[in-house]
């Protein structure tokens, strides 16, 4: 049986509502239990369940409600995490710039997993989805990266490929889990937005490593991941940004240098990439995508609230049909709306809005 194209997708994270983030604030400070936050955080799926449904998008998502950010279901999962954090450069919408510490923190010690990562989310969405769902997870590659620090973490993993071989570990068998559970879609995100930046690379030659080299190993420990699984029974996903927080964005490149080795040797079905922006680059590296795999166009911003033409957007896909088959081609938003809890900067009727354009162009475009 053939998998679902969907081709009007989305990344995973939608706008919570101003009570659950009130709840989530309240949790950490020992105001309210664990059973009241997960009321409320029932209450908010359920409302984003329908309003997807009423749009029409074709795969659903619970919003990310239960994270505080896209990555933290790993280390609410994990213990060994501590509250300390790498120092993240963001470029605000006005065009100022700020370092701030990263959402995700850094491990200390050896890892020990305590719970799954996922199943109160697969469980939940399971019961109430009106069709399809994902399950989005931090990749193993972006984690490692994220909560490595030479000095605290390199106390429990000598090595930056210890920490990560560990991460591979519990994400491949927590996407066995879903599986089991009957997950039929399962994406990872951001293992690979630093290669798109031509500072990081540099950096890394600079520190006496080949960018070669490591995004091969990269590659690798990715596809262990997505090779426990059969591809039969699920679709399997990866999302590549450049940041995204509070409608700001950390990184700007195309996709050239990591395209050929990337695309042709990640083995998943689905790339959903940024392609809202200029920083994002053209759509020339998709002609490195082989046959029988889709890449997603995030056309759509989920930066701020003014709503994309739709002609500009039929326009942008039939540029990219000059380097890959319509077949092979979906649409949704380019990133996430709520990358972290607190959201981008717009409302939720122009959330809804951007999906149901997503929507409408689908239709127009593929029937």
């Amino acid at each position: 049986m053939p998998k679902p194209e969907f081709k009007a997708d989305q990344v995973g994270s939608l706008l919570r509502p101003t009570e659950l983030l009130q709840a989530r604030q309240a949790y950490k400070a020992d105001m309210i239990g664990l059973e009241q936050l997960r009321s409320l955080e029932d209450e908010a799926i359920i409302d984003v369940l329908a309003m997807q449904k009423q749009v029409g998008i074709e795969v659903f998502s619970d919003g990310e409600m239960r994270r505080d950010a896209w990555m933290s279901a790993l280390a609410d999962a994990v213990e060994g995490f501590i509250d300390d954090h790498n120092i993240l450069r963001w470029h605000n919408p006005d065009g100022s710039i700020v370092d701030e510490p990263s959402r995700s923190k850094i491990a200390a010690s050896k890892l020990l997993q305590t719970q799954r990562l996922a199943a109160h989310e697969s469980s939940f969405l399971k019961r109430h989805s009106p069709g399809p769902f994902k399950i989005t997870m931090p990749s193993p590659v972006s984690i490692s990266r994220s909560g490595y620090k030479d000095g605290v973490t390199s106390e429990a993993y000598a090595t930056r490929e210890l920490f990560l071989a560990e991460l591979v570990e519990i994400v491949r068998s927590e996407m066995l889990a879903l599986v089991s559970d009957g997950v039929s879609y399962l994406q990872l995100d951001e293992g690979f937005t630093d290669y798109i930046s031509a500072d990081w690379l540099d950096q890394l030659r600079r520190n006496g490593e080949d960018p070669d080299m490591r995004l091969a190993a990269d590659i690798e420990a990715e596809n262990a991941c997505y090779d426990s699984v059969s591809k039969e029974d699920v679709t399997l996903a990866i999302h590549i940004c450049r940041g995204n927080s509070r409608s700001r964005w950390g990184r700007s490149g195309g996709y050239d240098w990591l395209a050929e080795q990337v695309f042709s040797s990640l083995n998943v079905d689905r790339f959903l990439l940024e392609y809202d922006s200029d920083r994002a680059g053209a759509f020339d590296p998709l002609r490195f995508v082989p046959s029988g795999k889709t890449v997603v166009l995030g056309l759509i911003t989920t930066k701020h609230g003014q709503l994309e033409k739709q002609d500009d957007i039929l326009h942008r896909i039939d540029e990219a049909t000059k380097y890959l088959p319509i077949n092979q081609l979906a649409l949704s938003p380019q990133c996430g709306f709520a990358s972290v809890a607190e959201g981008n900067l717009l409302s939720d009727e122009d959330q809804r809005r951007k999906l149901e354009l997503v929507v409408d162009t689908v239709r127009k475009v593929w029937g």
